[in-house]
């Protein structure tokens, strides 16, 4: 019984992950509701989305469409024999608020995951591969997510790695428990993982 306007807000809001019904309406009623300005400015930045965002042909990071190619990997003071493997892109931003990492990156653009059709063939693990040769890499870490994909993708990646370069050294990020987290609400990764990487006391 909406305006047909706001009814196809509502639906392209609701396309959105983690947005249901109820949200995009709040979203869409709040736009229409605002200064014109705010929606106007919303759609141009998305119109310039897809042409102002692309990925480096290198590391995968994003960068803007007028970059070569990313800072993270052209910047002198980052460490090319280090690099440390995601599964995307923002991942990338994540660890670099922890400002303890010199190293540069490579982004697989997914996880190994057969009932989302995704294979190995669509992750970017020959590029990984010919980076560690190209750059003389010596240490790759694997930082993959904890989930049943992020681990068949680590135990992947440590098979294709070990044998194109035996002496390749191949870390895991630590996992486990996370602090304020009560042990009846950890899941069974995340337990497993906890108990493999305990230490003394």
């Amino acid at each position: 019984m909406l305006p047909a306007a706001l009814n196809n807000v509502i639906e392209a809001l609701g396309r959105l992950p983690g947005v249901g019904p109820r949200t995009a309406e709040r979203y869409a009623y709040y736009l229409f509701r605002s200064n014109p300005k705010v929606s106007e400015n919303i759609a141009e930045t998305l119109a310039e989305l897809h042409t102002g965002v692309k990925s480096c042909p290198i590391t995968f990071a994003l960068i803007d469409a007028d970059e070569e190619v990313s800072s993270f990997y052209s910047d002198p003071t980052r460490d090319k024999s280090t690099v440390l493997v995601v599964e995307e892109p923002l991942d990338i931003y994540a660890i670099e608020q922890t400002h303890g990492y010199k190293g540069t990156y490579h982004v697989l653009g997914g996880a190994i995951s057969p009932i989302d059709g995704i294979t190995p063939e669509q992750l970017h693990i020959g590029e990984l591969i010919k980076r560690v040769n190209d750059d003389n890499v010596k240490e790759v870490i694997i930082a993959t997510n904890p989930s049943v994909e992020g681990e068949s993708t680590a135990l992947l990646l440590e098979k294709l790695l070990h044998e194109q370069n035996p002496t390749l050294k191949l870390t895991r990020l630590a996992r486990g428990l996370p602090l304020g987290v009560d042990l009846s609400y950890a899941d069974q990764i995340t337990l497993s993982a906890a108990l493999e990487n305990r230490t003394q006391l």
